[in-house]
């Protein structure tokens, strides 16, 4: 890798024939630290190299930080629901989504068994509510 030796004053004019940039900018590569001469004010690596290894580890954080932000939804979705079982196994009636999530199946699978006559749901409004000792015998 060559790095070029900064002059000694801080900005030098060069007097140069075309369009070009006549800054010469000591400054030092934001990815491995060393010293070069940068042509433009906005220059923030030595090379190309380095450049592109800044910019692969600048991905993989994002990467990282996302898997981070989606353990963590999911980790507070897992509480929010083991927080709903809790507040579920409190109440004497459960509406018929409430009762497919305290047993863990559909609410489909709710209604087919109310069809069926395996279990007893009284209409309430446009809900139907099923009695929690109705579940519980579901099981002895």
């Amino acid at each position: 890798m060559m790095h070029h030796i900064a002059p000694r004053c801080t900005i030098t004019l060069h007097n140069a024939p075309f369009m070009s940039s006549n800054l010469y900018i000591p400054k030092t590569c934001q990815h491995c630290g060393n010293l070069f001469t940068a042509r433009t004010t906005v220059t923030k690596y030595c090379g190309d190299s380095c450049a592109k290894k800044a910019y692969k580890a600048r991905k993989r954080k994002e990467k990282v930080d996302a898997a981070l932000q989606e353990t963590k939804a999911n980790q507070e979705a897992q509480d929010s629901i083991t927080v709903s079982a809790d507040s579920l196994s409190n109440k004497d009636f459960l509406s018929i989504t409430d009762a497919s999530k305290l047993i863990g199946v559909s609410r489909w699978t709710i209604q087919r068994m109310i069809k069926r006559g395996q279990l007893k749901a009284v209409p309430f409004g446009r809900k139907h509510i099923v009695a929690r000792h109705q579940i519980e015998n579901l099981f002895n």
